[in-house]
């Protein structure tokens, strides 16, 4: 049975359809089931028929996979984009691989194209657009008779514009054709209400050659002192309290949801192998460590999923959107990445409401400034920071990059090679983000030594 804001966009998206729209964009928070949403709408539309093939694009195989799953029942097909089926689910990745003979071929039909986590592709024209999002304007776009993009996040870290998406001039808001906030899923009970604890110290002293300094705060450290956040993250002190805070908090949920399990979102391989050995040796918890190097992550995560033999998953590039792993429902965010867009990203992770009796949903992070300014906006649906820029000098244009680089080439190319004879070559392309041997380029001449922690909960959607 769909949930009420599932047939509201539903029947607003058909509306828009048959009165002569060829676009469609929904908003919707992470954890609300949009891609059940997406795949009802194409069972009408072919139902009525109005469309005769559906294409689904993605920015990871896993991504990828659920979609294909959820498509494949609703559709009662095998969605593998054989002879005779109805369509299939890809990669944006694997755009590069479609020939011009394919869309030319399928621009003869009713094409439904369905792009999720929409703003992976960025630029609205030559000028501005990244690799996906280039593709999308130059050969997606004339195949497709309507299309349907998707997003729980509505905006670039570069400030560039979504692709396909429209904004409001001058202010920069995208314009969406609807919105299902995470203030209305919370109310609705579609999403659980998010708790945010902010570890912070008292007591931080960093040591140098020099002689010794001391802060009140982590925040003031990083704002007076000569280090930086990564610091933090590697300290071990730190980490001891961050989640032996984490693993007392998911302890005390499992004694009502025996199944329920923690995320650790981690900065490299390294740091990610540190931690589980935190949790195996002080806390004795068991783990799995998934990473885009690692060719089996994607079953190991299916594992997790489904076995419930783990209690904690520690993921560096891996588990951050669209990948639906219920029983989540504590998480530790420990990654050098600050963007409001990856904070929420990762917090959806644990907002999936189950049949389980205990909600809660807590994320542990430490108290540095946009973590904080992130967690105090969570009310916000998007932040007025998350503006679309407008590019007044053809010189601050951003070059095309391409987006795989930034979601790792193991999470990547997925395609029917049924569809359009196309076979891949896999590759280990690195992320500017992890030097090679995931070893640190930081080089840090000082050490600190942090005591007397404290933390902060915020606890949002109190009056819902």
């Amino acid at each position: 049975m769909l949930r009420k804001w599932q047939a509201e966009c539903i029947s607003l998206a058909l509306s828009k359809y048959r009165s002569g729209h060829a676009h469609f964009l929904a908003q919707a928070t992470p954890g609300a089931g949009k891609t059940i949403m997406a795949a009802t709408l194409a069972k009408q539309m072919f139902d009525s028929k109005e469309i005769d093939f559906v294409l689904c694009f993605s920015p990871s195989k896993a991504v990828a996979d659920g979609i294909k799953s959820t498509f494949s029942q609703l559709l009662k097909c095998s969605f593998n984009g054989a002879l005779g089926e109805t369509g299939c689910s890809m990669t944006y990745q694997s755009l590069r691989f479609v020939t011009k003979r394919f869309w030319d071929t399928l621009s003869k039909y009713k094409v439904l194209c369905i792009f999720d986590e929409i703003h992976h592709c960025g630029g609205d024209s030559e000028l501005n657009s990244n690799s996906w999002g280039y593709q999308l304007l130059r050969d997606v776009q004339h195949a497709a008779t309507f299309t349907l993009t998707l997003t729980g996040t509505p905006w670039r870290s570069d400030k560039t514009p979504i692709t396909l998406a429209s904004y409001t001039d001058p202010e920069g808001k995208i314009v969406c054709d609807y919105r299902y906030s995470l203030a209305q899923a919370v109310q609705d009970g579609v999403c659980r209400k998010p708790k945010i604890a902010l570890i912070d110290c008292e007591e931080v002293k960093v040591i140098e050659s020099e002689g010794l300094r001391s802060y009140n705060t982590i925040d003031e450290l990083l704002n007076e002192g000569d280090v930086t956040y990564a610091l933090i993250l590697k300290d071990q002190q730190a980490l001891l309290h961050l989640i032996g805070e984490a693993v007392s908090r998911l302890i005390s949920i499992q004694a009502e949801n025996p199944n329920a399990g923690g995320l650790i979102v981690a900065s490299s391989i390294q740091e990610a192998n540190k931690i589980a050995s935190i949790l195996t040796h002080s806390y004795a918890q068991s783990s799995v460590v998934v990473s885009y190097r690692d060719t089996s992550s994607h079953e190991k995560i299916k594992e997790f999923k489904e076995t419930h033999s783990k209690n904690w998953i520690v993921s560096v590039g891996m588990v951050s959107e669209g990948t639906d792993i219920p029983r989540l429902q504590v998480c530790c965010y420990l990654t050098k990445i600050k963007t409001e867009l990856y904070f929420r990203q990762v917090l959806g992770r644990i907002l999936r409401v189950t049949e389980s009796p205990n909600q809660e949903a807590w994320l542990y992070t430490f108290a540095e400034s946009n973590m904080i300014r992130c967690a105090e906006e969570i009310e916000t649906d998007i932040p007025d920071t998350c503006l679309y820029l407008n590019y007044d000098c053809p010189d601050s244009h951003p070059s095309r990059v391409d987006e795989s680089s930034k979601t790792k080439a193991l999470d990547a190319q997925l395609f029917p090679a049924s569809v359009a004879e196309i076979s891949f070559n896999w590759s280990d392309d690195l992320s500017a983000s992890e030097p090679p041997n995931g070893k640190s380029t930081d080089s840090f001449e000082s050490s600190i030594q942090l005591a007397r922690f404290n933390q902060r909960v915020i606890e949002a959607f109190r009056g819902v």
